[in-house]
């Protein structure tokens, strides 16, 4: 029995909660390993919908759950959170939920840095949900950050304080704002700590126990590939790694153990903020992808961008994501279209490409060449099986397999839990 590590294959916004949550029924842990609270998983469990952001989509299940070193932590968004979703009838304790002593924080400083780089006004704002995850990467990467470790000693903490906004209140006079005052800031993190102790561990320690019992674990990914701050469309990315690689650096197991890779991966495109998109639609088509698939983002509400699947550019990130199967997501947005059109490939100044070239600029002016594909008028909503698919329906998906060059392991046709084909088992394969 093989652990698991999901991950999108696009620019996020591809069905990972659902799919996170079908199969986190035959795991025993599932981990977070990047990302923070800018992550949007929509569950439908029969008449409730959970929509997380920073929890593990196994909390649902009463799964243990784990926030890896790799994701940036905003106590006050995760206790909001753990809040909501107790609410909604799901036990949210210190037993369920376990956040790596070493996770970086999220704080009033970065959430407020956020919004004033994207209130610039050249026109080169990234898109980002203003949440703060940007800047506390940069704080992380550049050794200042407050960890989760750090909230239990506060003498230490004062002097974690200090160093931050030393760095903090030199940008904040530069972008004429007014500094950030240290006894206000120790005060906002010492009236939370208290709160966020309980549920600090040594996650790589859990981990490694779990793995040593022969438990099974499900590593979850947020946002997708094309978004990975090294291999996505920059500078119109997140700001950490979102490939499967970083299953293992962000939460401390081996790469061995990171398991079957399952790319997900719309039956269309979506995107949501700033940057390329080279099979973008703008016309009715376009319109009628975004109403029927309901494409408003989970955590800020913005109308995604809607396109024609783009073969290309996924099959590059499943590539460097080493995945090993794909489940593809909403077939059933694209019931009743007469005719379905596919990138198959790029054009750029006279030349045909077969990937989405790595500058800013030939990224944004790259135009995707199209195979044509017959449209199905039956409904695929709800199907379980092939045989209660269309013809059409299975060709398509054939297709988009032979050009992924990636088997397709699964298909989801609704965004109810149960209503998935399965063709290969991640935990099996």
């Amino acid at each position: 029995m093989a652990n698991v590590t999901v991950v999108g294959a696009q620019w996020g916004d591809e069905g990972k909660g659902k799919l996170v949550d079908w199969l986190s029924h035959r795991a025993d842990v599932v981990a977070r390993f990047q990302g923070g609270h800018n992550a949007g998983h929509t569950l439908v469990v029969g008449e409730k919908v959970y929509k997380l952001s920073l929890l593990p989509s196994g909390v649902v299940r009463g799964k243990l759950s784990v926030i890896g070193n790799g994701v940036v932590v905003d106590p006050w968004a995760f206790l909001a959170e753990a809040e909501r979703i107790t609410a909604q009838g799901v036990n949210i304790t210190p037993d369920v939920v376990k956040i790596s002593e070493t996770a970086a924080l999220i704080l009033p400083i970065h959430r407020e840095l956020d919004a004033f780089r994207e209130n610039r006004d050249d026109g080169e704002a990234i898109g980002t949900t203003r949440r703060g995850i940007g800047p506390a990467y940069e704080d992380k990467v550049g050794r200042r950050a407050i960890r989760v470790i750090d909230l239990m000693d506060e003498t230490a903490l004062k002097a974690r304080v200090a160093d931050i906004l030393h760095h903090h209140n030199a940008l904040r006079r530069g972008l004429g704002h007014p500094e950030y005052p240290a006894e206000q800031l120790l005060a906002e993190i010492l009236e939370i700590a208290p709160k966020i102790i309980p549920y600090a561990a040594p996650v790589w320690r859990v981990l490694a126990d779990a793995i040593r019992a022969d438990q099974k674990i499900l590593f979850e990914g947020a946002q997708g590939a094309l978004l990975d701050v090294d291999h996505g469309t920059y500078p119109f990315v997140t700001s950490s790694n979102t490939v499967s690689g970083q299953a293992s650096a962000g939460t401390g197991v081996g790469p061995k153990d990171v398991g079957y890779v399952l790319g997900i991966a719309k039956a269309y495109m979506t995107r949501v903020g700033a940057g390329p998109f080279p099979s973008e639609l703008h016309d009715d088509d376009g319109q009628q992808l975004g109403e029927r698939g309901h494409e408003f983002g989970t955590v800020t509400g913005r109308k995604r961008r809607c396109g024609w699947f783009d073969a290309v550019i996924t099959r590059q990130t499943l590539q460097v994501g080493g995945v090993t199967g794909v489940a593809l997501t909403k077939l059933d947005v694209l019931d009743g279209f007469k005719t379905l059109k596919v990138c198959v490939a790029y054009e750029l100044d006279g030349q045909r490409l077969d990937y989405l070239p790595a500058g800013k600029e030939a990224q944004a002016r790259v135009t995707p060449v199209y195979e044509e594909l017959e449209g199905w008028q039956g409904s695929t909503a709800g199907a379980r099986s092939w045989a209660e698919l269309p013809a059409e329906a299975v060709k398509y998906v054939r297709r988009i397999e032979e050009l992924i060059e990636c088997p397709i392991a699964l298909v989801s046709t609704s965004p109810e839990r149960e209503d998935v084909i399965l063709m290969q088992d991640p935990f099996r394969a």
